[in-house]
């Protein structure tokens, strides 16, 4: 195939099979030298997937262990959406792929540091090209936010998510603070929670 010079990078990713992409994705050293703990790319992902959960990025024991959202938050976002372990490790259903797939390290003022930001242009759109049967996708914490819908505030953003566009849900990230954020914001767990977990069920039926 002939491509012009001008051809974007994630048009030359998208025309690969979703197999191959997946090979350079996990070869992938481009922040290498800037990660504490180095490179491993974490995601799941298949092309029959109906939900995507566009996440932050991984957390020290998903680096560890290689599979996404297998910490605290991850039970804390499983409670929130009603889905058993099973069905959300299940790639034929539920995509997972984070703003970025290695972990960052720390933030200086303390927790994980930002999503590295060569991640996504590198890789988003291609991956995203391979999803063609999604039926919800759910924006978890500001960054996924923020890089689909542009600049805004989570909270104003997830108390709003029946005017989000068609098929997004936006919610706030599943960490140990997110339970000091719903206490403060009790009509999330009374309108967002129910809504949420019938619009799972309704992508998965």
């Amino acid at each position: 195939m002939r491509v012009a010079k001008s051809t974007p990078m994630f048009y030359l990713q998208r025309v690969k099979t979703l197999d191959s992409l997946l090979l350079d994705v996990r070869a992938c050293r481009a922040c290498a030298d800037l990660l504490p703990l180095g490179p491993r790319p974490v995601l799941q992902i298949s092309e029959t997937a109906r939900i995507l959960i566009a996440g932050q990025a991984p957390g020290t024991k998903v680096h560890e262990s290689g599979i996404p959202f297998a910490d605290a938050s991850g039970d804390h976002l499983r409670e929130w959406m009603g889905v058993s372990p099973d069905e959300f490790y299940d790639a034929s259903l539920i995509a997972i792929v984070p703003m970025a797939f290695c972990y960052p390290g720390r933030a200086p003022g303390g927790g994980d540091a930002p999503p590295r930001p060569e991640c996504a242009p590198l890789w988003r759109e291609a991956l995203l090209a391979h999803l063609p049967n999604l039926r919800l996708t759910l924006l978890v914490g500001t960054y996924a936010q923020d890089y689909a819908l542009g600049r805004g505030t989570m909270t104003e953003r997830v108390r709003n998510f029946r005017g989000q566009p068609a098929g997004i849900f936006p919610l706030p990230h599943p960490s140990w603070r997110s339970r000091h954020w719903a206490a403060r914001n009790p009509w999330f767990g009374a309108e967002v929670l129910p809504a949420l977990r019938l619009a799972v069920r309704s992508a998965l039926a």
